[in-house]
C-alpha cells in the first residue's frame, strides 16, 4: 500500500516514520511539508493512503482534499481535537492525536487491511454500499444515515442538500464529489442539479425532446433531459 506523510514538523515526520516501520504492507513513497507539496505529490503518485496533518504553513489538510481530483484514504494526524467532526465529514479513516499512540495507529491501519492497493486506486475508494452509513452535520443537528435511505441529492452551489425521511440537511460537498462515492447501480445523475436513488422512483413518464419526467416517492417531479434519459432507459431495460 503506497502511503504519503503530509506533516510540516520534521520531528513528527520522523516519529511517524518510525512507528510505521513494523508495517511491511505500508510503503512510504514520499513526504510533504506543506499543502503545495502535498497536492503535487498526491496528484502525481496517487497513493492509497495519506497521513495528513491539519495545520500546515500554507493552509490546512481540508484545503488539500478540496483541491484533489484523486482522493486517497486519509488518516488525520493532528495535535488538535476540534476538527474531528469535520474529519468524519470528509470520510477520514481515522483521526489520531499527537503524540500518536501506537495502539491507535494499529487500529487505524487495520481499517485499510482489507483493501489492496489496486482495489483502492479505483476512484479513490470503493463505492459506498446502501448499508453504509454517513455522518451529516448541519448546524446543531447531526444524523447518521444509511446511504440507501437517501432519496436524492440536490446541487446548491458548493453545497448539496440531502433528502431522506423528513429531513433535508446541507453538506459541504459538491454533487460531483458525492457522485464519485455512490454506487452507479443505485444512484443516477439525472441532470446537473440532482442525483436520485433509483429505488425511490415512483413513476416515469415521457417528456419533450425524448426526455423523461420522474416522480419520486415523496411526490417530487424531476426533469431528465434527452441524453441522460437515454442512459437511464438503457439501465432500466432488459
Amino acid at each position: 500500500m503506497k502511503a504519503i506523510i503530509v506533516e510540516d514538523s520534521r520531528l513528527a515526520r520522523n516519529e511517524l516514520r518510525e512507528l510505521l516501520k513494523p508495517y511491511k504492507n505500508i510503503n512510504l513513497i514520499a513526504e510533504a511539508k506543506n499543502c503545495e507539496e502535498a497536492i503535487l505529490l498526491i496528484s502525481e503518485e496517487k497513493p492509497d493512503l495519506v497521513f495528513l496533518d491539519i495545520n500546515l504553513p500554507d493552509g490546512n489538510g481540508f484545503d488539500i482534499l478540496e483541491k484533489l481530483d484523486f482522493t486517497p484514504q486519509v488518516i488525520f494526524t493532528t495535535a488538535y481535537d476540534e476538527y474531528a467532526i469535520q474529519a468524519f465529514e470528509v470520510n477520514a479513516l481515522d483521526y489520531l492525536l499527537k503524540p500518536i499512540n501506537p495502539e491507535k495507529l494499529k487500529k487505524a491501519l487495520d481499517k485499510t487491511s482489507s483493501e489492496t492497493p489496486t482495489e483502492h486506486t479505483n476512484s479513490l475508494t470503493s463505492y459506498l454500499d446502501s448499508n453504509n452509513k454517513i455522518f451529516i452535520k448541519d448546524g446543531e443537528r447531526c444524523w447518521l444515515i444509511e446511504i440507501g435511505k437517501i432519496r436524492y441529492f440536490e446541487n446548491c452551489g458548493n453545497h448539496a442538500q440531502v433528502f431522506f425521511d423528513d429531513s433535508k440537511p446541507f453538506i459541504y460537498k459538491s454533487l460531483t464529489k458525492i457522485e464519485q462515492r455512490l454506487n452507479p447501480e443505485v444512484f443516477f445523475r439525472v441532470n446537473r442539479q440532482q442525483i436520485i436513488n433509483l429505488n425511490f422512483i415512483k413513476n416515469i413518464e415521457s417528456w419533450v425532446n425524448s426526455g423523461l419526467i420522474i416522480t419520486m416517492t415523496d411526490g417530487k417531479e424531476i426533469e431528465v433531459a434527452r441524453r441522460p434519459a437515454t442512459r437511464l432507459r438503457e439501465m432500466l431495460s432488459l
